[in-house]
C-alpha cells in the first residue's frame, strides 16, 4: 500500500508549478482584444466625425467638389490601416489559440497517467523540464539559446518566447539610456489604463527620466523645452510624486556638473537609474501579466531541495559554516551523505525551507562524537576499518577528524 502511494500523481500539485502556461496566453488574449477594440472606438470615433464635418460642409457648400474627395481619400486610407491592424491582431488571437490548444493537450496527457511509473511520465516529465529551461534562458536574457532549444525540442507552443523578447528587447534599450520602447510599451492600446488600474509608477518614471535627460543636455535642446516637459508629464503628478516634482524644479538652477555634491540631487544623474528602471519595467510587465517573479525552475528546484532538507543538513556551529565538507569528502561519502549535505548543492539550499516528515528513521545504536555529530556503530566500526586506523579509534565521516572512542557517548532517542 504504501508503494502506491509513493508513486501515485498528484495531478493537483503538478498543476502549481504550471499554472502560468495557461494563464499568460488568456492573458495576453484579453490584452489583444481590449488594444483590438481600443483601435476600432479611436479609428471608428474619427472617421464618423470626419464623415458628419464633410457631409454639413458639402450641404452647406463651404467645401469644394475636390475637398469633399479627398476628405474621403483620407477615410478610405484610415479604415485601410484599421483594417491592416484588425488583421494583425487576429493573426495574433490565432497564434494564441494554437498555444492554449496546444497546452491544454499537454496537461491532458498528464491526466491519462495515474503512476510515475508509466512509461510516458518520463517523457512528460522531460518536456517539462525542457520548458523550464527555456523559461529560465528567456529571463535570463539568452533568447537564442532559448529559441533554439525549444526549437530542437518542438515545444514552440509551450513556451512564450515572443513575449520575453520583447521583454529583453525592452530592458536592453532601457540599460542602453533609451526610454523611447518602453514609453510606446506603456501607451500602447489598453496597457495605459491597465497600468493606472495597478497604481503603476513605471510610466511616471520614465517620464521623470525624460526630463533628466533634457536638463542634463541643457545645451543641446531648447531653453524652454524642459519646462514644457515638467508641464505636460511632470506637474499633473505633483500630488502622487512631489519629491520627484520638486526635485525637477530645482534641477532647472542646478548644473549638471554641481549636482553630484548636493545630497538631494546626487543620484538623479547616476547611471545606476537605468538598471533601476530595467528592474522596475521588468515587475511591472510580469505583474501586468500576471508571470512569477522569479524563473519557473529556481521555484521547482527550491521545491525539490526542501523535500530532501533536514536540519541535520547544516550545522550552526561557526566551524562548519567556517569549513564546509570539502569535495573529495563528499565523493568518498557518497553512498552515506545525503544530496543537501553534497558540496554542489549544500549551500544552495542554505535559504529554502526544512522538508515536513512525519517520520524519522536514524540508525541502530547511535554513537555521538565530540564534534556533535552520531553515527550508528557499525558505520563508524566499518569506516574504521577501511581507513585503517588503530583500534580504539574512530573517523568523523563528515570532517574526518580522528577520535577515541573513550570520547564517544551513547546516544538514546526519546
Amino acid at each position: 500500500m504504501g508503494d502506491q502511494l509513493s508513486t501515485e500523481l498528484d495531478h493537483e500539485n503538478h498543476l502549481l508549478l504550471d499554472q502560468p502556461l495557461l494563464r499568460l496566453p488568456f492573458e495576453l488574449l484579453r490584452k489583444t482584444l481590449r488594444s483590438a477594440r481600443f483601435e476600432i472606438e479611436k479609428d471608428g470615433a474619427l472617421i464618423t466625425n470626419t464623415l458628419k464635418e464633410t457631409a454639413t460642409s458639402s450641404v452647406n457648400g463651404r467645401s469644394s467638389k475636390e475637398d469633399v474627395l479627398k476628405s474621403l481619400d483620407t477615410m478610405i486610407a484610415r479604415m485601410r490601416g484599421t483594417k491592416r491592424k484588425l488583421i494583425a491582431f487576429a493573426d495574433e488571437e490565432d497564434r494564441l489559440h494554437q498555444q492554449e490548444e496546444a497546452r491544454v493537450q499537454h496537461l491532458a496527457d498528464l491526466y491519462a497517467m495515474y503512476s510515475v511509473d508509466d512509461v510516458k511520465y518520463e517523457g512528460w516529465s522531460r518536456t517539462r523540464l525542457d520548458r523550464l529551461l527555456v523559461d529560465y534562458l528567456l529571463r535570463q536574457g539568452y533568447n537564442d539559446s532559448a529559441r533554439a532549444l525549444a526549437e530542437e525540442r518542438g515545444i514552440e507552443r509551450l513556451v512564450d518566447v515572443e513575449t520575453f523578447e520583447q521583454m529583453s528587447r525592452i530592458r536592453k534599450s532601457l540599460l542602453n539610456g533609451s526610454v523611447a520602447e518602453a514609453l510606446a510599451w506603456c501607451t500602447a492600446g489598453e496597457t495605459k489604463k491597465e497600468l493606472r488600474k495597478m497604481d503603476s509608477n513605471l510610466e511616471f518614471m520614465l517620464r521623470y527620466q525624460q526630463y533628466i535627460e533634457i536638463v542634463r543636455n541643457r545645451s543641446q535642446t531648447k531653453p524652454n523645452e524642459a519646462l514644457a516637459h515638467a508641464r505636460r508629464y511632470l506637474f499633473p503628478y505633483r500630488d502622487a510624486y512631489p519629491r520627484e516634482v520638486l526635485q525637477a524644479c530645482g534641477m532647472l538652477a542646478i548644473p549638471p556638473g554641481t549636482a553630484p555634491t548636493i545630497a538631494a540631487y546626487a543620484d538623479l544623474y547616476s547611471p545606476a537609474r537605468w538598471a533601476m528602471l530595467a528592474e522596475l519595467f521588468t515587475t511591472t510587465h510580469n505583474t501586468l501579466l500576471q508571470l512569477p517573479s522569479k524563473p519557473l525552475l529556481h521555484v521547482a528546484l527550491s521545491a525539490g531541495l526542501s523535500a530532501l532538507k533536514t536540519p541535520a543538513c547544516h550545522s550552526t556551529r561557526p566551524d562548519s559554516l567556517a569549513a564546509p565538507p570539502s569535495h573529495a569528502t563528499s565523493l568518498t561519502l557518497s553512498t552515506n551523505v545525503c544530496p543537501i549535505c553534497s558540496t554542489e548543492l549544500n549551500e544552495l539550499a542554505r535559504g529554502v525551507p526544512y522538508a515536513n516528515h512525519s517520520t524519522s528513521h536514524v540508525e541502530p545504536d547511535l554513537l555521538m562524537l565530540p564534534s556533535s555529530r552520531a553515527y550508528g556503530r557499525a558505520r563508524l566500526d566499518e569506516y574504521a576499518r577501511k581507513a585503517g586506523l588503530l583500534d580504539g579509534q574512530v573517523k568523523d565521516l563528515r570532517s574526518g577528524e580522528i577520535y577515541g572512542r573513550d570520547t564517544l557517548k551513547k546516544v538514546y532517542i526519546t
